[in-house]
């Protein structure tokens, strides 16, 4: 069972007479409100000057396949501090009347990480073996912020380790058996100490949405399919009676990345119940082949509307896209397979 795009897309493009998104607009977050039946969307966005710092963009939609822009300044921008370089891949849950809001950042800006190799990472050129290790590497890692309206924010901080670069920190819908749990992505948690040879999915708990233990860490899943290698959860799981239908990203030998489904269980979500053995989207349009990075998909948002499931995802870190399919028909698809 295959996702299916949007005849419309991209449904966002770079806005070439703004300052913050003329080059790129990607990776989209998503929440659905049903009293209103409005999709707001936060997506990363900047320009293709030398820096490169990216911003988050504002857009809602009535139908979940048009959207409309808010405003003409980022909603949200870098700060001073551990998020100094970007604000980017946001994934929104809600808890009561606030969203949370996980995000990726670096403390300095990426540059222009297209000109480069895969493997390449920009770094400050002025640091020292002085500087901490998050610093002078420019480390990934992940950001917490609040909102009640995605008018005015509030900056939880950093919820990763800083001596890691983690990212792909999505936190689940609702507590589970009292604590909120998060998916995460630890880049150097591989070899023989962590039974996987390349980065792969693990899940915390905490009682607290700041406060994560990283020795309780479980491992959920890593690469099981010659179409993957690095894998990362990619949309907040949505719970089903079946459990967590969650969706994830794998970067495959070739680079590119697919999206697969797995689904976890209810109680003790480290536990993978189903997957599937076949990838669910993959480049193939011209708008996910040409762009920053050549083939790629990566979806931070998910919502169902009217018992249809829309996937929103960045494309070549260029564009926005959406792919749909009948929510409980996939459902039923994914749990035929094993896990």
């Amino acid at each position: 069972m295959q996702l299916q795009r949007f005849a419309g897309n991209p449904i966002i493009s770079p806005k070439p007479d703004s300052w913050w998104q003329c080059a790129v607009t990607a990776n989209p977050g998503a929440w659905y409100d049903p009293a209103s039946r409005t999709v707001t969307m936060l997506y990363r966005a900047s320009a293709a000057d030398a820096i490169h710092k990216v911003y988050l963009g504002r857009a809602v939609s009535g139908d979940g396949f048009n959207f409309d822009r808010v405003g003409t300044e980022p909603a949200v921008i870098p700060s001073d501090g551990f998020d100094g370089g970007c604000v980017e891949d946001p994934r929104i849950v809600k808890f009561g009347e606030w969203y949370f809001i996980t995000y990726a950042s670096r403390p300095f800006p990426a540059g222009q990480y297209w000109l480069k190799t895969p493997n390449e990472q920009w770094r400050p050129p002025f640091a020292t073996a002085d500087w901490p290790l998050c610093m002078r590497e420019s480390l990934s890692s992940s950001g917490l912020l609040l909102t009640r309206d995605f008018e005015t924010y509030y900056r939880g901080g950093r919820i990763t380790h800083p001596m890691l670069d983690d990212r792909d920190a999505i936190l689940f819908p609702e507590r589970i058996n009292g604590q909120f749990a998060m998916l995460h992505r630890p880049m150097s948690w591989t070899g023989p100490k962590y039974g996987t040879d390349f980065p792969a999915m693990w899940l915390m708990q905490s009682n607290d949405a700041h406060d994560w233990d990283y020795t309780q860490s479980k491992f959920v899943a890593k690469a099981k399919f010659p179409w993957e290698k690095k894998i990362g959860g990619s949309t907040p799981p949505i719970k089903t009676p079946q459990g967590w239908f969650t969706i994830y990203h794998a970067v495959g030998p070739d680079l590119k990345y697919r999206l697969g489904v797995m689904m976890l269980d209810l109680n003790e979500p480290w536990k993978v119940l189903h997957r599937t053995p076949k990838c669910i989207l993959e480049p193939e349009t011209a708008y996910e082949l040409d762009g920053y990075y050549k083939g790629v998909i990566f979806p931070c948002g998910n919502v169902v509307i009217d018992g249809k499931l829309f996937v929103y995802y960045g494309a070549a870190d260029r564009f926005v896209g959406v792919a749909t399919a009948d929510f409980e028909e996939m459902v039923r698809w994914v749990c035929t397979f094993p896990a």
